[in-house]
């Protein structure tokens, strides 16, 4: 008969581990809850007249302009983020004539074989273009 683990037998995953654990699900459960809780008393405020709020006690509430305001800073915002974004990329990429797309450091170049299977190796672009380009006259 197998033996169930027991509760301490069980490993803990990494810190870092991107694998669902319980606490995570936790977590994402409740931001899945204040997320729609959030968005309702959103509604609420924006839906419901300022006399049925003063009425029922709730009198300290931001500006009706933020009803609009608010979700296009947030759309405004994430727009920004993704041309910056882009921006960055853009930068951030050498040009087309640069060293930097044919060589880098973890490049290991072995000798230059002409027939035949060379070695494991990366190969300089000279001689790719030698090997491909290069007319033999007959």
């Amino acid at each position: 008969m197998a033996s169930l683990a027991r509760k301490s037998e069980i490993p803990e995953p990494a810190e870092h581990s991107p694998s669902p654990t319980p606490k995570r699900a936790i977590y994402g459960f409740v931001l899945y809850l204040l997320s729609y809780v959030g968005f309702g008393f959103f509604l609420f405020w924006a839906l419901l007249p300022d006399e049925w709020l003063h009425s029922i006690g709730i009198t300290y509430l931001p500006h009706r302009i933020w009803i609009f305001l608010g979700p296009f800073l947030f759309v405004a915002a994430i727009a920004v983020v993704l041309l910056l974004y882009m921006l960055y990329n853009y930068l951030k990429t050498p040009d087309l004539d640069s060293l930097d797309y044919l060589t880098d450091c973890h490049q290991k170049i072995g000798p230059p074989v002409l027939e035949g299977l060379s070695p494991l190796a990366d190969m300089s672009i000279s001689d790719v273009n030698r090997l491909l380009y290069h007319k033999k006259k007959i």
